[in-house]
């Protein structure tokens, strides 16, 4: 319940600035786009294209079970194997294009690469590396309603199920073993993902909030179906000049555990192999710059990074906390 308080007080936060000098909307500006970690947060006019690249980086150490700490000789007295730390990158294109009025069409196409360090109850130590193609997301915005100081606008899209659930690499117990959940790819089904966003806009500032589900369709070729995913984040950014724009996010993100499991792996070898032990909430406080060439030869290219901590997570554990998260992007629209 304090996650949802801390959330709601923050999105509340931006309801002083909707009186402030009014104006039309308009995202030549800085901050006239999201933080870089908030995906599919604007539409374009008729006919605009825009293309994208962003990179993310988090990291995770040390368990966690519900809101406490775990030391790896407690998870190692549970599982033979505790996981150590985690690190995961995903490099993502993305394309926009609005054909019609009201309509934006987007495509996202992820790579990622996974490491995790592991200590076995002997105390031998190894490490597991995985990367590929993850899952593409192809879908849409669609506008309904823009105006003066505020913009409304729905999110569809699917994911398709191009990412890897069959990876493998060397441990102790073989040189192709199977990986557990966190080390594949993809998610083996087809997802849906809905959401809504809302911004507002006046001089000097800007704000905005969204809510998205992702929601697994069937179960995989493995026999499992990932849990479904809730995220709604709510943000603050103040334009310095016509360049330059910080702001200040909370993110909240809520996912449940894995239904079924995959035969290939033992879940009383290691928690992440444990399909009861993947869910969890977590509450994350981050801050972004974005840089917005308004003219010149770069005219229309966007710079932005993002950056955070978690400030509360409860995990079905044992289960790898997160440390930190950072996001670096590009955008450019014509």
């Amino acid at each position: 319940m304090n996650f949802f308080k801390s959330f709601l007080s923050f999105s509340l936060i931006a309801a002083p600035f909707a009186s402030i000098q009014a104006h039309d909307w308009s995202t030549a500006r800085p901050d006239g786009h999201a933080p870089i970690g908030v995906m599919g947060d604007h539409t374009h006019g008729p006919g605009e294209w825009m293309a994208s690249f962003r990179s993310m980086y988090m990291h995770m150490d040390g368990n966690r079970s519900g809101s406490d700490d775990l030391s790896t000789a407690e998870v190692n007295a549970g599982y033979m194997v505790a996981p150590l730390e985690m690190d995961m990158q995903m490099h993502m294109l993305g394309v926009m294009y609005a054909p019609i009025e009201n309509l934006t069409l987007t495509a996202m196409v992820p790579y990622q690469i996974i490491t995790m360090d592991h200590r076995m109850r002997n105390g031998m130590e190894f490490d597991t590396r995985t990367s590929g193609l993850g899952d593409l997301k192809t879908g849409g915005l669609y506008q309904l309603k823009q105006g003066e100081q505020h913009s409304f606008h729905a999110n569809f899209a699917l994911s398709l199920p191009t990412g890897s659930i069959d990876e493998k690499d060397a441990t102790p117990m073989g040189a192709r073993s199977n990986l557990p959940y966190p080390m594949q790819l993809g998610s083996g089904t087809f997802d849906l993902l809905p959401g809504l966003t809302y911004l507002g806009q006046t001089d000097h500032w800007s704000w905005g909030s969204q809510a998205t589900v992702t929601i697994r369709l069937g179960e995989n070729d493995r026999d499992y179906t990932l849990g479904n995913r809730f995220a709604t984040t709510a943000w603050l950014a103040r334009k310095l000049n016509s360049s330059i724009s910080l702001s200040g996010r909370l993110n909240l993100e809520t996912w449940g555990n894995i239904d079924g499991a995959d035969p290939r792996i033992n879940p009383m070898m290691v928690p992440t192999a444990d399909a009861s032990r993947r869910g969890g909430t977590r509450l994350d406080l981050l801050a972004g710059l974005n840089v917005y060439m308004p003219g010149g030869a770069l005219k229309g290219h966007r710079i932005a990074i993002e950056g955070g901590v978690p400030i509360a997570q409860n995990l079905d554990g044992p289960q790898l906390k997160t440390q930190w998260s950072f996001t670096l992007g590009w955008q450019f629209a014509w």
